[in-house]
C-alpha cells in the first residue's frame, strides 16, 4: 500500500508553502511517505526550487550499465514491450532503472518522452532520491515498496509536471535489483498505472525462478490450483529446511516480510512434509489449510507456461558479436552525427558482417536511443504481404485482414529509428511507394484512411551492390539516391587488421575458464571466414558447448572445415613439443595436406606419450597437457587411474 490521501492541487500548494517557506509539517495534507521523503531531502540540503544539472552519462557508460544489468533487462523485456504499447496510447512512458535509480531504458509516447527528457527523465540519468529529491523511483528504492508521487509532491518544483508510479523489482533473495516506473503528465490522473506496474513486476520476479535455485527445493504453491504456473503462484525456496528465497506471492501466503528470509524454518509454515507434496500435490499449512503445487529440485528448469511472444526490441549488446575496432568506432561516430542530422545512413557489407548489429549500436548512440528501433527484413517478408506489413491497412482492406486493421511497421517506428535490412531485395513494385513515404514522411494505409504523418530516422542495409542493381534496372535510381546520403561500409572479417585480438576478446566473453591453445587461435585467425562475424560467433559458441570448464581447446576440437583448411595451408614447420598445449594440438602449418584422421593420430600419439610419462595417471597427464580428464578419457578410453 502507498498510503495515498486524496490531495487537490490547492492542498498541495498549501502543503508546500507550509513546509518549504514556513518550516512547518503539513500533516494530513500529504501522505506520511511524501512528508518523510521531503524531510530526508531537506536534511541533505537540496534546493526545492532549482533543477539540478542532470546530464546523461556517455553512451559507452550507459552500454556498460546495461551489460552489468543484463539479467534484469532480459527478464523485464517482455513486460517493457507490453507496457510500452499501453503507455504510448495513454500519453505516458515506462521506465526501467537499476537498484540505484540509474535509468536503463525508457519507452512509450514519443511526445511525452520529449517532455520527460526536458527534466532529464531519460536513459543514462540517475533518479536517486539523494540526488534529485522526492520522486517515485528514488523514494521507492528508499522505502523498498511501491510509491506514487504526483505533481507537486515531487521535492523539486520543476518536476511537478510529472505523475509517477514506481514498483521495486526484487531478486529471489529479497534484494532490490531495479525499479519499474510508469510516468505521465501531471494533468492526467494515473488511474491504473500503479496496478499495471505491480502486475508487470510480479511477472519479472517470477522469471527469476524459472531456472530453479542451486541447492534449493523450490515449492510452487497456491490456494487455487488453476493459478499454478502463472505469475500469481507462490514461490518459496528452502535450503536445508530454511526459507532462503521467495517471491511476493509466496510471502503473502504466510504473511511474511522479505526481511524474514533466511530466518524461517519449514516446520514453522507447514504441518505436512514435502513427501505429501511430491506424492499428492497437496500441502497443509500450520492452520490446516490446503495448498496445491509441486516441488522443483535444484536447478531443474520449470516447465514453460505459454506466453505471447514480445515484439522484437533493441537488445542489449550480445557478448559474442558486439565488438568494434578503431575503424568501426570511427565509422559509428560519423554515422551517428549523420543520423542525428536527419539524414539516412546506408550500411553496406557482406552477409554476416554485422550490419544489423552496427545499426542497433547506431540507434543506441543516437539522439533517438530512448525511442523505438523497428527492424524490417525486406527479403524475409512474403511478397504478397510486404506492402500491408510495412504500410498498414484499414479494417476490411482485403480478405483475411485483421479486425481494427494494422498500423504497419513504418508507423511503429514513429519517433524512433526504422531499419530496412536487405533493402536491395525489396520488390520493384513497392520501391516507388517507399520513396513517396521517405520524401513526404506521410503514409496512407491500404484500404483508405486518413494519411498519417511520420517522424523517424532511417538506416538501410544491404549485401548487394546497389549501383549495379540501378544500372541493371532492378533498383530505382531515385530511391537509391534518397537512401545513399552516407554509405558506411563494413569490411569482411578476413580484412580485419587484428583478427586474433577480436577472436580472443570474443572468446573471453563466453569461455569462462576454458582456454584456446596457441595452435587453435592460429587456426581461427588464419581462416578466411566466408560467413564473417556470424560464422565466427557460431564457431566459438560451438567450441564452448563441446568443452569443459578449465579445458584447453586445441585444434582437434575445431570444426572439420577449419581443420581441413589448416591442414591444407602451406607454411613454415613449427617446432614440435614447444609447449604442453601444442603437444596436444601440434601446429600443422609445415605439413602437406593431411586428412582429419592423420591429425587425430598426431593428437592421440601426444596424449598416449603423456599418459606413459605419468605411469597411466590420468589426472597428472591431463594436467601436463592442459586439458580436462574427461577429454583424455573421451579421446583415448584411458583407464581411470587418478
Amino acid at each position: 500500500m502507498t498510503g495515498r490521501l486524496p490531495a487537490a492541487n490547492a492542498d498541495l500548494g498549501l502543503a508546500r508553502r507550509e513546509f518549504f517557506e514556513r518550516g512547518g509539517l503539513p500533516v494530513g495534507r500529504v501522505t506520511e511517505t511524501i512528508l518523510q521523503s521531503w524531510r530526508r531531502c531537506q536534511r541533505l540540503g537540496l534546493a526545492s526550487e532549482s533543477l539540478p544539472a542532470i546530464e546523461p552519462v556517455p553512451q559507452a557508460q550507459l552500454r556498460e550499465m546495461r551489460e552489468r544489468h543484463e539479467t534484469l533487462w532480459r527478464l523485464a523485456r517482455a513486460e517493457l514491450d507490453a507496457l510500452a504499447g499501453d503507455a504510448a496510447s495513454s500519453g505516458s512512458i515506462v521506465v526501467l532503472t537499476d537498484e540505484d535509480g540509474w535509468i536503463l531504458d525508457a519507452e512509450g509516447h514519443p511526445q511525452f518522452l520529449d517532455k520527460a527528457g526536458r527534466v532529464a527523465l531519460m536513459p543514462g540519468t540517475c533518479w536517486n532520491e539523494s540526488r534529485i529529491g522526492t520522486n517515485a523511483i528514488g523514494t521507492a528504492i528508499v522505502e523498498r515498496r511501491s510509491v506514487e508521487v504526483r505533481g507537486g509532491e515531487h521535492y523539486l518544483a520543476p518536476h511537478r509536471v510529472l505523475n509517477c508510479s514506481s514498483v521495486p523489482v526484487h531478486d529471489p533473495y529479497g534484494r532490490v535489483v531495479g525499479v519499474l516506473d510508469i510516468s505521465g503528465d501531471a494533468t492526467v490522473p494515473p488511474v491504473h498505472a500503479l496496478g499495471l506496474a505491480r502486475h508487470a513486476v510480479a511477472a519479472i520476479e517470477h522469471r527469476y525462478f524459472d531456472a530453479g535455485l542451486s541447492g534449493c527445493e523450490l515449492l510452487r504453491l497456491h490456494r487455487d490450483p488453476g493459478l499454478l504456473g502463472s505469475a500469481r503462484e507462490g514461490l518459496l525456496a528452502f535450503r536445508q529446511g530454511r526459507l532462503v528465497a521467495a517471491n511476493e506471492a509466496g510471502l503473502r501466503l504466510f504473511g511474511l516480510a522479505r526481511s524474514e528470509l533466511g530466518r524461517i524454518q519449514f516446520g514453522a509454515l507447514f504441518d505436512d512434509t514435502l513427501v505429501r507434496l511430491r506424492d499428492d500435490g497437496v500441502l497443509l499449512d500450520r492452520h490446516g489449510l490446503a495448498l496445491y503445487g509441486r516441488v522443483q529440485d535444484g536447478t531443474t528448469p520449470a516447465p514453460r507456461v505459454a506466453r505471447a511472444l514480445p515484439r522484437p526490441a533493441p537488445a542489449l549488446p550480445r557478448g559474442d558479436v558486439v565488438l568494434f575496432d578503431a575503424v568501426q568506432e570511427h565509422e559509428l561516430t560519423r554515422a551517428c552525427r549523420v543520423l542525428d542530422a536527419g539524414l539516412p545512413v546506408l550500411v553496406l557489407g557482406e552477409t554476416g558482417s554485422g550490419k544489423e548489429v552496427f545499426a542497433r549500436e547506431l540507434h543506441r548512440r543516437s539522439a533517438r536511443a530512448a525511442r523505438p528501433f523497428v527492424a524490417v527484413n525486406c527479403a524475409a517478408l512474403p511478397e504478397g504481404l510486404i506492402e500491408a506489413e510495412l504500410f498498414g491497412y484499414e479494417d476490411g482492406a482485403f480478405t483475411g485482414a485483421r479486425r481494427q486493421g494494422n498500423a504497419g511497421l513504418l508507423r511503429q517506428a514513429d519517433g524512433g529509428v526504422l531499419f530496412l535490412d536487405e533493402i536491395g531485395d525489396m520488390p520493384p513494385a513497392l520501391q516507388p511507394r517507399l520513396l513517396r513515404v521517405l520524401q513526404e514522411r506521410e503514409l496512407s494505409p491500404l484500404g483508405g484512411g486518413k494519411p498519417v504523418k511520420l517522424d523517424f530516422a532511417l538506416i538501410c542495409a544491404t549485401h548487394r551492390e546497389l549501383d549495379a542493381a540501378v544500372a541493371e534496372g532492378r533498383f530505382r535510381a531515385d530511391l537509391y539516391y534518397r537512401i545513399n546520403h552516407y554509405p558506411a561500409r563494413l569490411a569482411p572479417l578476413r580484412e580485419q587488421a587484428d583478427r586474433a585480438g577480436l577472436i580472443q576478446a570474443l572468446w573471453a566473453r563466453q569461455a569462462g575458464t576454458r582456454r584456446l591453445s596457441a595452435a587453435a587461435l592460429s587456426a581461427l585467425t588464419d581462416y578466411d571466414w566466408p560467413g564473417n562475424r556470424r560464422q565466427l560467433a557460431a564457431c566459438l559458441r560451438l567450441l564452448v558447448a563441446l568443452s569443459d570448464e578449465g579445458e584447453t581447446v586445441d585444434t582437434a576440437a575445431l570444426p572439420a572445415y577449419l581443420r581441413s583448411a589448416r591442414a591444407a595451408a602451406p607454411g613454415p614447420a613449427s617446432a614440435p613439443g614447444t609447449t604442453v598445449a601444442n603437444a596436444v594440438a601440434p601446429d600443422t602449418t609445415g605439413l602437406p595436406a593431411e586428412t582429419d584422421a592423420a591429425l587425430d593420430a598426431i593428437t592421440e600419439t601426444a596424449m598416449r606419450a603423456a599418459l606413459d610419462r605419468c605411469d597411466g595417471n590420468v589426472s597428472r597427464a591431463a594436467k601436463q597437457l592442459g586439458i580436462s580428464r574427461s577429454t583424455l578419457y573421451r579421446r583415448l578410453g584411458a583407464p581411470a587411474r587418478g
